[in-house]
């Protein structure tokens, strides 16, 4: 109660871009907030992936400025958990592969694909912005990992 009105409880709200759970999970924010405003960016440019007037080099700037900046919003906060990681990246290199102007079928490998582009990071790889060597990755792991 808030004086004599009645508050309903939710199961999740948006807070300043964010989607807030009742659980604390970040399954809703990024599996389906971030992802799917991101998704609804790349449809939208579809005909610049298409455009072979433009690019690759360009095609991956827009990509980069326009589309994973809409995902990784706010993923300072997130607790990403394995299928998680895989779902970003299984948004993330269709949209490379349409800017490569292949398909599945191509049968052309996920680090062939990231390699023609020059982009370094996945978009997972992105949000690990811990360095491998800092003491609380190491506590959490217990060794420190790859380069």
């Amino acid at each position: 109660m808030l004086g004599n009105c009645e508050l309903e409880q939710c199961q999740d709200l948006v807070y300043l871009g964010r989607n807030i759970s009742q659980d604390a999970s970040c399954d809703e924010d990024v599996v389906r907030r971030r992802i799917g405003l991101a998704a609804g960016i790349a449809r939208s440019l579809h005909q610049v992936w298409k455009a072979e007037d433009i690019s690759k080099s360009t095609k991956v700037m827009l990509y980069e400025t326009l589309v994973q900046s809409i995902i990784l919003y706010n993923s300072e906060t997130w607790i990403l958990k394995e299928h998680q990681k895989r779902k970003l990246r299984v948004f993330e290199l269709p949209v490379l592969r349409k800017i490569c102007g292949i398909t599945r079928k191509d049968e052309k490998r996920n680090v062939d694909i990231l390699k023609e582009l020059s982009v370094e990071k996945d978009i997972v790889d992105l949000l690990d912005r811990m360095g491998n060597n800092r003491f609380p990755k190491l506590l959490l792991h217990g060794y420190a990992h790859g380069p």
